[in-house]
């Protein structure tokens, strides 16, 4: 389910000033694709009691930033309004992973499947510049479709797209100027569960 403009610019610059505050707390890494140890072309953190991490021992959740080994900071109210609001579950989110995209970072199509139980929404929100962003279905073999998330746009996958193979294909640099520079963060909730 996609949200377009579900965010004003009020409420994006609101919500960029606590994710600032989350990255002043939990510094932005490079995370590492399992074996190999290629690092990712984007940066991230997280916040809340659990945080997504990649490196040469797997992908995981952990309570901890992986390089300073402090506990994440909370998640901010304006991000758990929309986890109730347009995720529609009871529980809250356990994780918000929170990724920066530099003009030529990418991210291939992947599956977000190391949470413990899928009935849970994955909610994400786009803040600057434009991506295009490509979705298909549960095989890696199925049929995409690529369509622009612009700054403020919200999305949900639920039900049966829960697990949709999706990625981001490119950054339309010069399309925000909500960062004050070029590039766009992606806010990712997500229900953990048991693991």
């Amino acid at each position: 389910m996609l949200r377009p403009g579900y965010l004003d610019r009020p409420a994006q610059e609101a919500l960029l000033a606590a994710i600032r505050d989350v990255i002043a707390q939990a510094p932005l890494y490079v995370p590492r694709m399992p074996k190999t140890g290629k690092p990712f072309s984007v940066r991230m953190t997280n916040c809340g009691p659990l945080g997504w991490v990649s490196d040469e021992r797997g992908y995981r959740y952990q309570p901890t930033h992986p390089e300073t080994g402090t506990p994440w900071p909370a998640i901010p109210d304006s991000l758990l309004r929309a986890w109730t609001d347009i995720g529609g579950h009871e529980a809250p989110p356990e994780a918000c992973l929170v990724n920066f995209y530099a003009p030529t970072a990418r991210m291939g199509l992947h599956q977000d499947r190391d949470e413990g139980d899928f009935t849970a929404p994955v909610v994400s929100l786009s803040l600057g510049d434009t991506c295009l962003f490509r979705i298909g279905g549960t095989q890696r073999t199925d049929k995409t479709r690529s369509f622009r998330l612009a700054s403020g746009d919200a999305m949900v996958l639920a039900g049966e797209q829960r697990l949709a193979f999706h990625g981001v294909d490119r950054i339309i640099a010069g399309t925000s100027t909500l960062l004050g520079e070029p590039g766009r963060i992606n806010l990712t909730l997500r229900r953990v569960g048991a693991f």
